[in-house]
């Protein structure tokens, strides 16, 4: 099939454009790469721009010893800076931190693949992901200034339920 522009001549003799798709691992570096230059302006496109976002991600499974759990917690807030606060029982576990992302989707993404990632590294549990709750930077604290939501992350650390 042959794709012509509106008002282009469609005679056969002229060249043809190819139409090509774009792969998507490209098109991602394409969004990381330096900003640039747009045909009806000089000012070069500007990247979104990263938003802090505070994740509760809830995993929960079979029972395990509760020593195993906390160790696996504590080496997962090694390997994960971010991590704020975790709290755990033999069955389950809900982890809060931060998270640098550009969007909501980004954040949650990023979220749902973190005890999955890490789950070799730090000897989790074989727990699935059973809850997410993702809120931006100002939500979180109205909530707090407000006295809803869950009370600031402190103390810091592992800690059981």
């Amino acid at each position: 099939m042959r794709r012509v522009r509106p008002g282009a001549s469609s005679s056969r003799g002229t060249a043809e454009r190819t139409l090509v798709s774009v792969a998507a691992d490209e098109s991602a570096a394409r969004t990381h790469a330096a900003p640039q230059q747009t045909p009806s302006t000089s000012k070069p496109q500007e990247r979104p721009v990263s938003r802090l976002w505070h994740v509760t991600l809830s995993v929960s499974g079979p029972e395990a010893p509760l020593a195993e759990v906390r160790r696996a917690l504590e080496q997962l807030a090694h390997d994960h800076p971010f991590l704020l606060t975790s709290r755990y029982a033999a069955d389950h576990a809900e982890i809060r931190y931060w998270e640098e992302a550009r969007d909501l989707h980004d954040a949650a993404a990023i979220a749902l693949r973190l005890w999955g990632e890490h789950r070799a590294s730090a000897k989790l549990p074989p727990w699935e992901t059973v809850g997410l709750e993702v809120i931006d930077r100002d939500t979180y604290h109205q909530r707090i200034a407000e006295g809803y939501g869950p009370p600031p992350a402190a103390p810091v650390g592992v800690h059981p339920y």
